[in-house]
């Protein structure tokens, strides 16, 4: 079968490989129709992960069920699903308590937690920049999708990741009804924090970055942009609070995060968080932060290559604040999320900017990681039907 195969630092190409077959009884096999490339792939493209060369990418998967074990009894041939990026098992002491996020059966290392599909340090998985992808545990991983799954890829294909994953940074920032919500970062995890927190009846949402086309998009869903490029987000939210500050804030960027100029400072964002948030307000923080980057010494120091972020953490702990920290639990959140796509109350699908055939994928990383104009969100095709997706 064909897929993206990461190849080094800013090298992916499409290649044949072995197809995804059952290797459990529990296992199914999915032909991928839609998968997305996401912010965190672009960790792992740019060589600040230990992914291995040789391996396929993507963890943002959509498609229609081909072949199931003999273990599986709920998913059915013809079936189309969305995969929760995290791989999960349904019985360990994490997913009984619904961490799906921190699996420990499908984490092959002791010393870790959680597994997904195509990640660095997130276990042998394939990724789902293929034609055909294999998913453990299907009758638990596979979300089953309705009717419209087919003509409404765009959407649906978000509840992957990054739809949950925006919500999850609304909840552990606590966002409800009438709350003054800042979001730093209008990548497409922030735009679904945004989304989310405005699906959850925010008062203000602003979203600061210095992107012109995606804060173009977070005006567009009803969110107050701010261009960081012309002002201090903090000053902007105090001063339209009474210099009370937020209530909530949301981190979507993450340990790469830098300044209008390119400089990276890991402790950016969040700095400007603690400054903007009230008096013991609640930080939700999804973007990735880990504990080894290969680039951190040459990009950053020698702390920030250990994961060691200097923030302002006496500020937060003057003001009494609290921070949630991690990626989301897909599966807490995804089969909502998806019930509020197929009643027309979400349409997430507003941010992809590209849909594309899995041959242009390698181009479309280079796009999507210099951050060119209008590339906001691309979702590539492995079956090459461009026209069932959702522009």
């Amino acid at each position: 079968m064909k897929a993206l195969v990461y190849r080094g630092p800013g090298d992916i190409g499409v290649q044949e490989v072995p197809d995804a077959r059952i290797e459990d009884p529990n296992d199914i096999v999915v032909r991928v129709t839609s998968t997305n490339i996401c912010g965190s792939d672009l960790h792992m493209y740019e060589g600040r992960t230990s992914f291995e060369e040789g391996r396929v990418l993507g963890h943002e998967n959509l498609g229609e069920v081909v072949e199931t074990g003999p273990g599986v009894s709920k998913v059915k041939v013809g079936d189309y699903v969305v995969l929760p990026f995290n791989i999960g098992c349904g019985f360990c002491k994490q997913c009984e308590r619904g961490l799906t996020n921190y699996c420990l059966t499908m984490q092959p290392e002791p010393a870790l937690a959680g597994a997904a599909y195509g990640f660095a340090d997130m276990g042998p998985y394939e990724g789902g920049q293929a034609e055909f992808l294999r998913v453990p545990h299907g009758d638990f991983n596979a979300l089953l999708l309705g009717e419209d799954a087919e003509e409404r890829q765009d959407d649906y294909v978000m509840l992957a990741d990054i739809f949950p994953t925006g919500y999850h940074a609304t909840e552990m920032a606590g966002v409800g009804p009438g709350d003054q919500t800042l979001v730093y970062g209008a990548g497409p995890v922030g735009l679904m924090a945004a989304y989310s927190a405005i699906l959850k009846g925010a008062g203000r949402v602003w979203v600061a970055d210095h992107q012109s086309d995606r804060l173009a998009l977070a005006e567009r869903i009803g969110a107050i942009p701010i261009d960081t490029r012309e002002s201090d987000p903090a000053e902007v939210v105090k001063e339209a609070t009474l210099g009370l500050g937020a209530d909530n804030g949301c981190e979507c960027v993450g340990y790469q995060a830098h300044d209008p100029q390119g400089n990276e400072n890991a402790a950016l964002t969040l700095d400007g968080l603690v400054d903007a948030v009230r008096f013991t307000g609640r930080l939700g923080v999804v973007g990735i932060f880990l504990p080894q980057d290969p680039g951190g010494s040459r990009a950053q120091g020698d702390l920030e290559a250990e994961g060691r972020i200097p923030f302002d953490y006496g500020l937060m702990w003057f003001k009494g604040q609290s921070m949630g920290t991690g990626q989301a639990p897909v599966k807490r959140y995804n089969r909502a999320l998806r019930d509020l796509i197929a009643a027309g109350r979400a349409e997430p699908g507003f941010l992809v900017s590209h849909d594309l055939p899995l041959e242009q994928g390698p181009e479309a990383y280079r796009h999507f990681d210099a951050r060119d104009e209008g590339w906001t969100k691309v979702v590539l095709h492995p079956d090459g039907q461009l026209a069932g997706a959702a522009a």
